[in-house]
C-alpha cells in the first residue's frame, strides 16, 4: 500500500497522508472510499478543524464500474467493442461549505447511478432578494422582477428592462492583437441570510451585496479561442467601491493581459 495523494501540500508518512486544508475548504468528514485515476486505491479520509488525514487501506471496497457497449455505433466497427466506465465508491459523510453530504455507494456523477444526498443548512443559506441595474453614472436604473417565469409576460418585462439599461462600449486588443468590443453593464445583487424558519437571522446579520460589471464580448476572448474548448464571450467581474464602467474594465484588462484601447463607436459595431 502506498500513500494516497490529496492536495499540493501533502506530507507522507508510510500509508498516511497528512494535509493542511486551505482557508476556503475546511471540511468535517469521515469517508471510506476507493478509486483509480485521481485518487487511486482504497482509503479512509478523516477531516476536521482544517486538517485532513488519508489512510491507505487494503482493497476493502473496490471502485464501481460498468461495461459500456459501443458496438452498435457506426464508428465502433468491432463486435463487442466498448469500455469500462469506472468511478469511485464511497461511504460516509462530509460537512463542508454549508451543506451535509452523505455518500453510500458509487459516485458516478450520473443521477441514475450515483448514491449520494445533500442537505443545505437553512441557517447558512442566503436568499436572493434584489437584482438591480445601474446607469453610466452609477445611479440606480431599475430593479429586475424576481423569477419572471412565475408571472405572465415576466420574462418579456425583464428582457425589456435589461435592453433599456444604458451600457458602455470599449475596444480592446486580445493577446493575439485582435481588436474586440466589450459591452459593459453595472449590476448589483443582494442576499439575506437564512431560509424557511431561519429567515429571522437576516434581522441581526448584515446582507450580502455584490456589485459587478457584466461583460459581453463581440468575439471570443482568450488563448483558447478557436479551439474545441473555445474562448469566453462574456462573464462578470466584481467592482471596487467608487468604480464606474471604464475604471473597472481597465482594471480587468490589466489583470487579464489585455490592451485597453478606449471607448467604442456603436456605429462601427456589427449587428
Amino acid at each position: 500500500m502506498r500513500a494516497i495523494r490529496w492536495s499540493d501540500n501533502d506530507r507522507y508518512f508510510g500509508p498516511f497522508t497528512y494535509s493542511r486544508d486551505g482557508k476556503h475548504y475546511r471540511p468535517f468528514a469521515i469517508m471510506l472510499g476507493s478509486g483509480r485515476e485521481e485518487y487511486e486505491g482504497c482509503r479512509l479520509r478523516l477531516s476536521a478543524f482544517g486538517h485532513t488525514l488519508n489512510i491507505a487501506l487494503p482493497a476493502i471496497i473496490k471502485p464501481w464500474r460498468r461495461w459500456v457497449d459501443t458496438s452498435h455505433y457506426a464508428w465502433s466497427k468491432e463486435p463487442g467493442s466498448g469500455y469500462w466506465d469506472e468511478h469511485a465508491r464511497e461511504f460516509g459523510f462530509s460537512a463542508v461549505e454549508g451543506a451535509l453530504h452523505i455518500h453510500y455507494g458509487p459516485q458516478s456523477h450520473d443521477s441514475r447511478t450515483t448514491k449520494s444526498r445533500c442537505w443545505f443548512y437553512p441557517w447558512k443559506e442566503r436568499r436572493h432578494v434584489r437584482h438591480s441595474l445601474y446607469d453610466l453614472e452609477g445611479e440606480h436604473f431599475a430593479d429586475l422582477p424576481e423569477w419572471g417565469f412565475r408571472f405572465k409576460n415576466g420574462w418579456a418585462v425583464k428582457n425589456a428592462i435589461e435592453a433599456a439599461c444604458p451600457v458602455a462600449l470599449f475596444d480592446f486588443e486580445d493577446f493575439d492583437g485582435e481588436r474586440i468590443t466589450a459591452t459593459t453593464k453595472i449590476e448589483e445583487r443582494q442576499w439575506k441570510l437564512g431560509v424557511r424558519w431561519f429567515k429571522w437571522l437576516s434581522l441581526i446579520w448584515p446582507d450580502a451585496v455584490r456589485r459587478s460589471l457584466d461583460l459581453q464580448f463581440s468575439s471570443e476572448v482568450g488563448k483558447r479561442k478557436g479551439s474545441w474548448k473555445g474562448g469566453t464571450i462574456g462573464h462578470s467581474v466584481d467592482m471596487l467601491p467608487g468604480e464606474l464602467h471604464e475604471a473597472a474594465f481597465r482594471r480587468y484588462c490589466a489583470q487579464q493581459g489585455l490592451t485597453f484601447v478606449g471607448a467604442a463607436n456603436p456605429e462601427t459595431i456589427e449587428a
